[in-house]
């Protein structure tokens, strides 16, 4: 389809979908421009560079038909897909609507399309502080923390991208998230959220607010060895970077795991066993523990002689 032709279907569509007084036109006129976005950044641009085109777009997205909103917001997330038109989409009015639809969560896939929105504005990185100071963070740490949604996964992916900023970490850390991350982590609602859940805890640890919080934790060496011996590889990987940040700032957390029955035993089996990434991380905990004084930390009983 030429340029020209894609340009002369959006103005249709977008004419379709505000002025129709069929519900089922409008439908079909979003779901085409879905469809036109979806795979094509020329397109993407062409629409975006329609007068009028992303005000519409945010309007209908706040349609009381579930499905108008949905196909609206499915819209703009693939328009946030260019890089080049990230910063422009996340102005203030979006964010807010979009901070509305994750404080209610009315519908599960609204709020999947949100948050998944909101992950992709994120990472442009001058969208961040964006975010913080119009509360998103707040907002997705009291959602993780509630009740157990079919969107909390891409909640989790949207925490993520935004705590790479430091001033939204301290305003996570704030918020409670990292007992929240953890409440999820220690949950068996699946493996997946466990592993996502110890990546944020992972990327709060590399500034002190989070560090300190997680170092707070009671029995979070425990809790990290806990789940070195489950079965997600990813899990594994996660609760290995944050014991390798907790032992370096302390030598309390070294003790902890050191007086472990069992801790010695599965570093050295998922330095044998585990991905590439978790023997990597293994191999650093072995080399930590062995550079440390144990006699200070087992009454003297060598940890390692049995190897």
């Amino acid at each position: 389809m030429s340029s020209a032709r894609v340009r002369e279907v959006i103005r249709q569509c977008l004419s379709e979908a505000q002025s129709s007084d069929s519900h089922e036109a409008e439908q079909k006129a979003l779901q085409t421009l879905v469809s036109i976005t979806k795979v094509s950044p020329l397109n993407r641009n062409l629409l975006a560079l329609t007068e009028g085109a992303i005000p519409a777009l945010l309007t209908l997205s706040k349609s009381s038909s579930n499905i108008i909103q949905i196909l609206s917001l499915s819209i703009l997330f693939n328009l946030s897909l260019n890089p080049d038109l990230k910063q422009s989409l996340a102005d203030i009015e979006t964010i807010h609507h979009l901070n509305s639809i994750i404080a209610t969560l009315n519908s599960e896939e609204s709020g999947r399309v949100a948050s998944s929105l909101v992950c992709s504005l994120a990472m442009l990185d001058k969208n961040k502080a964006k975010f913080g100071v119009a509360g998103t963070i707040q907002l997705l740490v009291k959602a993780i923390a509630g009740p157990r949604c079919p969107a909390v996964h891409h909640l989790l992916s949207s925490l993520a991208e935004l705590v790479r900023f430091h001033g939204n970490c301290t305003l996570a850390v704030r918020e409670g998230a990292v007992q929240a991350l953890i409440q999820v982590v220690e949950s068996t609602d699946g493996a997946d959220l466990a592993g996502t859940s110890l990546l944020v805890l992972a990327l709060l640890a590399r500034f002190d607010e989070g560090l300190n919080a997680l170092r707070k934790t009671d029995q979070i060496v425990s809790k990290m060895v806990d789940v070195l011996k489950g079965r997600c590889m990813l899990s594994k990987e996660g609760a290995a970077d944050i014991l390798l940040l907790l032992f370096e700032e302390s030598e309390g957390c070294v003790r902890d795991a050191l007086r472990l029955p069992d801790f010695s035993t599965l570093i050295a089996d998922i330095s044998v066993r585990g991905s590439a990434r978790a023997r990597e991380k293994a191999a650093l905990l072995l080399k930590k523990i062995m550079d440390a004084d144990l006699d200070s930390y087992v009454d003297g009983n060598p940890m390692f002689s049995h190897w």
